[in-house]
């Protein structure tokens, strides 16, 4: 969790929970409400400057709606001098990129905060914990192989603004999403024979091998030169001396002419065709393809194959298994946002697609966000 939060991205990992103030009986010093549970202002705020610092962008700034005067004057000393002819970037240009900036930075720590309040909840409901030894053992094990020096861990605190104890709660919040999604997900991956039988049945194709040939290849531009690389092989010259001298295939070429493992289907049509027809240690050509004239002898073949169901049977009962524990997920995912949005309240302006005041028809967030168990 502590490595994660030294990029942006992963600071809103795990979603966010917005407190509404004055609207709908949301107290007034919040920005949303969660089953009963505010977001303060200042905790709100806290974490915007969090999400500032945090961006990558030298000397960021928390954007300071509605004039953003902070803001622009920083952006006017990091904006380059326009190049000569060029209209110099005015103050309103640079407001406005202070007000998406804002936007953006506001919506994604309204959306942490509440996933946060979405987490804690569905812990409880489901009577999953995690204690404080165990917080601390996985705090100090990332920080361990994210900060090998204190003094690193001190700086990295200092630079994002961020306080151990919020990291503690990062790390705690991280826990309780992975007990959560392990009891989602036990006993989904127990996969029966007949199971792994219907499977295998349903997917033959999957474990069946075509026929593959090795082959010994010359590749020219022009039939004279396929023809005069032909008779050079007749007349007993090594085929690696005839490729370096005929191809235009680099990487063959490089190989002594050698075309290794070539299946069934995936060659030029027309060279498919004569490289499966033809008998092994025939020497074949000109044939004509959209790259040129090839020369060619199989020098070996492998018959198709059909991976047998004894033979398959690790790889689909992990497959299955896999399969059963995302179907439980998904289900588990779609409704816990939908149970957890019916519990949670905006204030205006502060209002995201996880809050139940949210305009109908906006887009919800990117699944991530809200989906602490996956």
């Amino acid at each position: 969790m502590i490595k994660a939060a030294k990029t942006i991205l992963a600071l809103f990992a795990l979603g966010a929970i917005a407190v509404v103030v004055g609207c709908g009986g949301v107290p007034g010093n919040a920005v949303a409400e969660v089953d009963g549970n505010t977001i303060d202002k200042s905790t709100f705020d806290h974490w915007l400057n969090i999400a500032a610092r945090s961006s990558g962008q030298p000397n960021a700034v928390v954007p300071d709606p509605p004039n953003y005067e902070k803001c622009v004057a920083q952006k006017r000393k990091t904006t380059p001098k326009p190049a000569k002819g060029q209209p110099k970037v005015t103050d309103d240009q640079l407001k406005k990129q202070c007000e998406q900036e804002y936007k953006s930075l506001k919506d994604q720590v309204v959306q942490l905060l509440i996933s946060y309040e979405w987490i804690k909840g569905e812990a409880e409901a489901q009577g999953v914990k995690v204690t404080d030894a165990e917080v601390q053992k996985s705090f100090e094990d990332q920080k361990k192989q994210s900060f090998p020096k204190d003094a690193d861990y001190e700086k990295f605190l200092k630079d994002t603004g961020q306080t151990q104890e919020d990291i503690l709660t990062r790390v705690r919040l991280d826990l309780l999403s992975n007990k959560i999604r392990e009891k989602v997900v036990k006993g989904k991956g127990n996969v029966s024979d007949a199971d792994i039988q219907k499977f295998y049945d349903q997917n033959k194709e999957r474990f069946a091998q075509p026929e593959k040939r090795d082959l010994l290849v010359v590749l020219t531009k022009k039939e004279a030169q396929a023809q005069k690389a032909k008779k050079a092989i007749e007349g007993g010259q090594p085929w690696a001396k005839v490729a370096k001298k005929y191809s235009i295939d680099e990487a063959s070429k490089a190989q002594g002419g050698k075309l290794p493992g070539q299946a069934k289907g995936t060659l030029e049509k027309s060279l498919d065709e004569g490289v499966f027809s033809a008998d092994k240690g025939q020497l074949i050509g000109p044939v004509k393809t959209q790259f040129g004239y090839y020369v060619f002898k199989v020098t070996k073949i492998t018959p198709a194959s059909q991976q047998t169901l004894e033979q398959a049977k690790t790889t689909i009962r992990e497959t299955v298994k896999s399969q059963n524990e995302q179907k439980a997920l998904e289900s588990f995912v779609n409704n816990f946002r939908k149970r957890w949005k019916e519990k949670t309240e905006c204030r205006e302006g502060y209002v995201i697609a996880d809050c139940k005041n949210a305009p109908k028809g906006k887009a919800s967030p990117t699944p991530s966000a809200t989906q602490p168990p996956q």
